[in-house]
């Protein structure tokens, strides 16, 4: 399920890609999608645009 006020859409990739990705995000221990949007973020940065960071996410101890 996506989190309130994310926008979803289907994403067509090159499988070698989300390979890469994915270990990518079990390196920095993000789920895919959480590394997707780091990524977005960071070309965005490299590039000029500003983006608001992303809302702080709770301990884990208030997760629930």
């Amino acid at each position: 399920m996506a989190s309130p006020g994310k926008k979803q859409f289907p994403l067509r990739i090159d499988p070698e890609v989300w390979a890469e990705v994915e270990k990518l995000a079990a390196q920095e221990l993000r789920s895919v999608n959480a590394q997707v949007e780091y990524l977005l973020r960071e070309a965005l940065a490299k590039r000029g645009r500003r983006v608001a960071p992303p809302p702080p996410r709770p301990p884990a101890d208030e997760a629930d």
